[in-house]
């Protein structure tokens, strides 16, 4: 049975969404292409009507993680009053996203595993966190040089990335609330 491009562009949108939740949850490798189409109720020859391999829904799914996670900032900026570098900060460094890494911040979900993955999957993750890169640049402050907005951004994101992997990995919950709440004060 043919489908409509609708309903192919629902499918791909379908397998994208829940293939970056379930990446960063589980890894890359935590999970196939038959689990994957399983859940998203598609047979499973159904995936290469989309994708040419894995390695290219893993590509694709680094911008769609971006694109997400670029959504959800631009939401919540627009409910911000004041200073929305410190409170992308804050949400960033919230219990709730250290709890959802599935709808979180693809580089601390997948920065360690995709430093293990192929040239194509380093490309499509550097690219995404160059976007990640300028739109924490566009946060801060039309007074700073570009050359200082960046060096502030690339520190930023990556005490933010850093902070979330260690707050996620320690097994002490105090630690972990220790590690979100002074890398908060600290970089405000």
């Amino acid at each position: 049975m043919r489908v409509s491009r609708e309903q192919a562009a629902e499918n791909r949108g379908k397998i994208l969404h829940t293939a970056a939740q379930l990446f960063r949850e589980k890894g890359f490798d935590g999970i196939g292409i038959a689990d994957l189409m399983k859940k998203v109720g598609l047979t499973h020859g159904g995936f290469y009507g989309h994708f040419s391999s894995k390695e290219d829904l893993m590509a694709q799914t680094c911008a769609y993680a971006v694109d997400e996670i670029l959504e959800q900032g631009q939401d919540a900026r627009r409910t911000v009053k004041g200073a929305k570098y410190k409170a992308f900060i804050a949400r960033y460094l919230s219990a709730e996203h250290r709890d959802n890494p599935g709808r979180g911040c693809l580089m601390a979900a997948l920065g360690v595993d995709a430093a293990r993955q192929s040239p194509i999957i380093k490309q499509a993750f550097t690219q995404s966190f160059n976007r990640l890169l300028n739109s924490l640049m566009n946060l801060l402050p039309a007074t700073k040089t570009e050359a200082a907005k960046r060096e502030q951004a690339l520190l930023t994101l990556a005490s933010l990335v850093g902070a979330q992997v260690i707050a996620r990995a320690v097994d002490d919950p105090q630690l972990s609330e220790e590690i979100l709440r002074v890398v908060n004060k600290n970089l405000h």
